[in-house]
Protein backbone atom coordinates (compact mmCIF):
# COMPACT_ATOMS: atom_id res chain seq x y z
CA UNK A 1 0.00 0.00 0.00
CA UNK A 2 1.06 3.71 -0.86
CA UNK A 3 0.11 6.67 0.09
CA UNK A 4 -3.38 7.86 -1.75
CA UNK A 5 -4.09 11.23 -2.88
CA UNK A 6 -7.54 12.12 -1.08
CA UNK A 7 -9.43 15.06 -2.71
CA UNK A 8 -11.31 17.42 -0.72
CA UNK A 9 -12.93 20.66 -1.63
CA UNK A 10 -9.91 23.50 -3.49
CA UNK A 11 -8.19 25.17 -0.98
CA UNK A 12 -8.46 28.94 -2.00
CA UNK A 13 -5.71 31.33 -0.23
CA UNK A 14 -7.06 34.15 -0.56
CA UNK A 15 -10.54 32.90 1.23
CA UNK A 16 -8.73 30.82 3.72
CA UNK A 17 -10.85 29.75 6.30
CA UNK A 18 -9.85 29.08 9.77
CA UNK A 19 -8.54 25.22 10.63
CA UNK A 20 -11.46 23.22 11.60
CA UNK A 21 -11.29 22.97 15.92
CA UNK A 22 -14.39 20.66 15.85
CA UNK A 23 -12.91 17.50 17.59
CA UNK A 24 -14.82 14.98 15.17
CA UNK A 25 -14.14 16.71 12.60
CA UNK A 26 -10.24 16.81 13.09
CA UNK A 27 -10.64 13.38 13.85
CA UNK A 28 -11.76 12.82 10.54
CA UNK A 29 -9.49 14.91 8.83
CA UNK A 30 -6.76 12.18 10.10
CA UNK A 31 -8.64 9.50 9.79
CA UNK A 32 -9.20 10.32 5.84
CA UNK A 33 -6.12 12.38 4.65
CA UNK A 34 -2.95 12.24 7.23
CA UNK A 35 -3.07 8.18 8.77
CA UNK A 36 -2.31 6.89 5.60
CA UNK A 37 0.86 8.84 4.65
CA UNK A 38 2.55 6.01 7.53
CA UNK A 39 1.14 2.86 5.79
CA UNK A 40 4.52 2.20 3.92
CA UNK A 41 5.95 2.10 7.94
CA UNK A 42 3.43 0.44 8.80
CA UNK A 43 3.91 -2.47 5.79
CA UNK A 44 7.68 -2.64 6.14
CA UNK A 45 7.20 -3.19 9.97
CA UNK A 46 4.99 -5.85 9.76
CA UNK A 47 7.10 -7.60 6.80
CA UNK A 48 9.77 -7.13 9.29
CA UNK A 49 8.43 -8.61 12.48
CA UNK A 50 6.33 -11.61 10.35
CA UNK A 51 3.23 -10.46 11.86
CA UNK A 52 0.22 -12.56 11.74
CA UNK A 53 -1.95 -15.08 12.89
CA UNK A 54 0.31 -16.09 15.94
CA UNK A 55 1.44 -12.32 16.57
CA UNK A 56 -1.07 -10.25 19.48
CA UNK A 57 -0.76 -6.64 18.90
CA UNK A 58 -0.60 -3.64 21.49
CA UNK A 59 -0.67 -0.82 19.80
CA UNK A 60 -0.02 2.58 21.81
CA UNK A 61 -1.34 5.57 20.19
CA UNK A 62 -3.35 3.64 18.07
CA UNK A 63 -5.28 6.83 16.35
CA UNK A 64 -8.00 5.61 14.13
CA UNK A 65 -6.74 2.24 13.87
CA UNK A 66 -5.55 1.82 10.20
CA UNK A 67 -2.36 0.61 11.42
CA UNK A 68 -4.53 -2.51 13.49
CA UNK A 69 -6.44 -2.77 10.51
CA UNK A 70 -3.41 -3.72 8.55
CA UNK A 71 -2.24 -6.33 11.21
CA UNK A 72 -5.50 -7.67 11.55
CA UNK A 73 -5.80 -8.47 7.80
CA UNK A 74 -2.95 -10.27 8.22
CA UNK A 75 -4.76 -12.12 11.11
CA UNK A 76 -3.44 -11.00 14.06
CA UNK A 77 -4.95 -10.62 16.94
CA UNK A 78 -4.99 -6.64 17.77
CA UNK A 79 -5.54 -4.16 20.76
CA UNK A 80 -5.39 -0.15 20.38
CA UNK A 81 -5.53 2.54 23.36
CA UNK A 82 -5.53 5.93 22.13
CA UNK A 83 -6.66 9.14 24.50
CA UNK A 84 -8.38 10.40 21.71
CA UNK A 85 -12.18 9.48 21.72
CA UNK A 86 -12.95 10.84 18.60
CA UNK A 87 -9.74 8.59 16.87
CA UNK A 88 -11.01 6.05 19.06
CA UNK A 89 -14.63 6.22 17.93
CA UNK A 90 -13.40 6.07 13.98
CA UNK A 91 -11.23 3.18 15.00
CA UNK A 92 -14.47 0.92 16.30
CA UNK A 93 -16.47 1.90 12.71
CA UNK A 94 -12.94 0.73 10.74
CA UNK A 95 -12.17 -2.31 12.62
CA UNK A 96 -16.04 -3.46 14.06
CA UNK A 97 -18.11 -1.98 11.40
CA UNK A 98 -19.64 -5.51 11.62
CA UNK A 99 -19.20 -6.72 14.66
CA UNK A 100 -20.05 -6.06 18.28
CA UNK A 101 -17.98 -3.21 19.95
CA UNK A 102 -14.88 -3.41 21.58
CA UNK A 103 -12.50 -2.11 24.54
CA UNK A 104 -15.28 -2.61 27.39
CA UNK A 105 -18.33 -1.45 25.40
CA UNK A 106 -19.19 -5.13 24.85
CA UNK A 107 -18.92 -8.40 26.24
CA UNK A 108 -19.90 -10.19 23.02
CA UNK A 109 -16.57 -8.27 21.52
CA UNK A 110 -14.64 -10.59 18.87
CA UNK A 111 -11.70 -11.76 21.16
CA UNK A 112 -9.30 -11.21 17.60
CA UNK A 113 -10.01 -6.63 18.05
CA UNK A 114 -10.23 -4.94 21.35
CA UNK A 115 -10.14 -1.37 21.49
CA UNK A 116 -9.86 0.98 24.50
CA UNK A 117 -9.58 4.93 25.43
CA UNK A 118 -7.10 6.55 27.74
CA UNK A 119 -3.81 7.75 28.03
CA UNK A 120 -2.24 4.42 29.40
CA UNK A 121 -2.06 1.24 28.13
CA UNK A 122 -3.02 0.27 31.86
CA UNK A 123 -6.62 0.48 30.69
CA UNK A 124 -6.76 -2.59 28.65
CA UNK A 125 -5.30 -4.66 31.25
CA UNK A 126 -8.12 -7.32 31.19
CA UNK A 127 -6.86 -8.69 27.18
CA UNK A 128 -6.56 -12.53 27.59
CA UNK A 129 -3.31 -13.27 26.33
CA UNK A 130 -0.18 -11.61 26.90
CA UNK A 131 1.30 -9.30 23.75
CA UNK A 132 3.91 -10.96 21.80
CA UNK A 133 4.59 -7.37 20.15
CA UNK A 134 3.37 -3.58 21.29
CA UNK A 135 3.78 -1.23 18.59
CA UNK A 136 3.99 3.11 19.03
CA UNK A 137 3.83 4.23 15.17
CA UNK A 138 3.37 8.30 16.48
CA UNK A 139 6.39 9.21 15.12
CA UNK A 140 9.25 10.96 17.85
CA UNK A 141 10.89 13.77 16.83
CA UNK A 142 8.53 16.79 16.00
CA UNK A 143 8.34 18.20 19.67
CA UNK A 144 10.69 18.87 22.28
CA UNK A 145 10.10 16.67 25.62
CA UNK A 146 7.92 14.35 22.55
CA UNK A 147 9.77 11.25 24.07
CA UNK A 148 8.38 11.75 27.47
CA UNK A 149 5.12 10.46 27.21
CA UNK A 150 5.87 7.50 25.42
CA UNK A 151 8.40 6.06 27.61
CA UNK A 152 5.98 6.26 30.16
CA UNK A 153 3.33 4.68 27.84
CA UNK A 154 5.88 1.94 27.25
CA UNK A 155 7.08 1.45 31.13
CA UNK A 156 3.30 0.90 32.10
CA UNK A 157 2.94 -1.73 28.93
CA UNK A 158 5.82 -3.94 29.31
CA UNK A 159 3.98 -6.20 32.38
CA UNK A 160 0.96 -6.68 29.67
CA UNK A 161 3.23 -8.05 26.91
CA UNK A 162 5.34 -11.41 27.22
CA UNK A 163 8.95 -11.65 28.12
CA UNK A 164 10.73 -11.15 25.52
CA UNK A 165 8.21 -9.58 23.22
CA UNK A 166 8.92 -7.51 20.78
CA UNK A 167 8.33 -3.70 20.72
CA UNK A 168 8.25 -1.55 17.69
CA UNK A 169 9.02 2.04 18.07
CA UNK A 170 9.00 4.61 15.20
CA UNK A 171 10.67 8.05 14.56
CA UNK A 172 11.05 10.79 11.88
CA UNK A 173 14.47 10.51 9.96
CA UNK A 174 17.01 13.01 9.76
CA UNK A 175 15.94 16.71 8.76
CA UNK A 176 17.92 16.64 5.86
CA UNK A 177 15.86 13.89 4.13
CA UNK A 178 12.17 14.74 5.51
CA UNK A 179 10.84 17.48 3.35
CA UNK A 180 7.87 18.03 5.92
CA UNK A 181 10.88 19.22 8.58
CA UNK A 182 10.57 22.85 7.11
CA UNK A 183 6.63 22.72 7.27
CA UNK A 184 6.88 21.56 11.02
CA UNK A 185 9.61 24.77 12.01
CA UNK A 186 6.54 27.32 11.24
CA UNK A 187 4.81 25.26 14.70
CA UNK A 188 7.94 26.60 16.06
CA UNK A 189 8.20 30.04 15.05
CA UNK A 190 4.85 30.89 15.46
CA UNK A 191 5.12 29.15 19.43
CA UNK A 192 8.24 31.37 20.22
CA UNK A 193 6.36 33.20 22.83
CA UNK A 194 4.27 29.89 24.46
CA UNK A 195 7.56 28.04 24.37
CA UNK A 196 9.32 30.46 26.61
CA UNK A 197 6.26 29.60 29.51
CA UNK A 198 7.34 26.51 29.33
CA UNK A 199 5.49 25.37 25.50
CA UNK A 200 6.23 22.75 23.64
CA UNK A 201 8.34 23.44 19.90
CA UNK A 202 9.39 22.17 16.95
CA UNK A 203 13.23 20.15 17.20
CA UNK A 204 15.01 18.18 14.62
CA UNK A 205 15.15 14.70 14.85
CA UNK A 206 17.96 13.23 16.64
CA UNK A 207 20.15 10.32 15.73
CA UNK A 208 19.35 8.05 18.58
CA UNK A 209 15.68 9.19 19.85
CA UNK A 210 14.10 6.33 19.61
CA UNK A 211 17.56 4.35 21.52
CA UNK A 212 17.06 6.84 23.98
CA UNK A 213 13.40 6.11 24.63
CA UNK A 214 13.87 2.27 24.66
CA UNK A 215 16.99 2.64 27.01
CA UNK A 216 14.26 4.70 29.47
CA UNK A 217 11.52 1.92 29.27
CA UNK A 218 14.48 -1.00 29.75
CA UNK A 219 14.21 -2.26 26.47
CA UNK A 220 16.88 -3.85 24.57
CA UNK A 221 17.07 -2.46 21.11
CA UNK A 222 16.80 -5.67 18.82
CA UNK A 223 17.32 -4.05 14.83
CA UNK A 224 16.64 -0.98 13.24
CA UNK A 225 15.39 0.10 9.69
CA UNK A 226 14.59 3.41 7.49
CA UNK A 227 11.70 3.44 5.10
CA UNK A 228 10.73 6.47 2.57
CA UNK A 229 7.35 7.85 3.58
CA UNK A 230 6.12 10.68 0.90
CA UNK A 231 3.31 12.88 2.47
CA UNK A 232 0.62 13.43 -0.82
CA UNK A 233 -2.20 15.49 -1.28
CA UNK A 234 -4.62 16.15 -3.53
CA UNK A 235 -4.35 19.90 -3.09
CA UNK A 236 -3.61 22.66 -0.57
CA UNK A 237 -6.92 22.53 1.53
CA UNK A 238 -6.03 18.61 2.19
CA UNK A 239 -2.32 19.23 2.99
CA UNK A 240 -3.60 22.11 5.34
CA UNK A 241 -6.24 20.44 6.98
CA UNK A 242 -3.82 16.82 7.21
CA UNK A 243 -1.28 18.78 8.82
CA UNK A 244 -3.28 20.40 11.22
CA UNK A 245 -4.89 17.27 12.03
CA UNK A 246 -1.97 15.47 13.66
CA UNK A 247 -1.90 17.98 16.73
CA UNK A 248 1.54 19.12 15.87
CA UNK A 249 0.26 23.08 15.48
CA UNK A 250 -2.31 23.41 17.91
CA UNK A 251 0.39 25.50 20.31
CA UNK A 252 0.60 27.73 16.95
CA UNK A 253 -3.07 27.79 17.37
CA UNK A 254 -3.25 29.16 20.82
CA UNK A 255 -0.03 31.50 20.73
CA UNK A 256 -1.80 33.34 17.65
CA UNK A 257 -4.61 32.41 16.08
CA UNK A 258 -6.01 30.01 13.34
CA UNK A 259 -5.90 31.79 10.85
CA UNK A 260 -2.67 33.24 11.10
CA UNK A 261 -1.28 29.51 11.27
CA UNK A 262 -3.46 28.26 8.40
CA UNK A 263 -1.66 31.27 6.31
CA UNK A 264 1.89 30.75 7.30
CA UNK A 265 1.70 27.07 6.83
CA UNK A 266 0.19 27.20 3.29
CA UNK A 267 3.10 29.64 2.15
CA UNK A 268 5.61 26.85 3.71
CA UNK A 269 3.85 24.13 0.95
CA UNK A 270 4.33 25.96 -1.50
CA UNK A 271 7.68 24.96 -2.66
CA UNK A 272 6.22 21.29 -2.26
CA UNK A 273 3.31 22.38 -4.90
CA UNK A 274 3.50 20.16 -8.23
CA UNK A 275 2.16 21.58 -11.28
CA UNK A 276 -0.50 19.76 -11.42
CA UNK A 277 -1.97 21.46 -8.01
CA UNK A 278 -1.20 18.18 -5.77
CA UNK A 279 1.39 18.96 -2.77
CA UNK A 280 4.26 16.33 -2.52
CA UNK A 281 7.20 15.97 0.58
CA UNK A 282 9.54 13.07 0.70
CA UNK A 283 9.99 11.64 3.73
CA UNK A 284 12.29 9.21 5.51
CA UNK A 285 10.88 7.77 9.04
CA UNK A 286 12.80 5.47 11.10
CA UNK A 287 11.77 2.10 13.26
CA UNK A 288 13.72 0.73 15.73
CA UNK A 289 12.57 -2.67 17.24
CA UNK A 290 13.47 -4.47 20.83
CA UNK A 291 12.37 -6.64 23.47
CA UNK A 292 11.09 -6.53 26.30
CA UNK A 293 13.15 -7.93 29.61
Amino acid sequence: MTPTLVRHHRHDPNTASAPATDAGARARDWAEIQERMLVPLYEAAYDRLEVGPATRLLGLGCGSGLALLIAASRGAHVTGVDADSERVALARERLLADSPRAGGASEDAPETVRLYEGDSPQVCGDAPRAYTLVTAFEPLGCAAGDSEGLAAALESAIPLAERGGEVLLAGWGPPERCATSAVLRVASRLTETLRSGGGRGWRPALRDDLEDVASRAGLKPDGSGRVACPFGYADMDSAVRGLLSTGLFDAAVRATDPGQVEKELTEALHPHVRRDGTVWMSNVFRYLIARTP
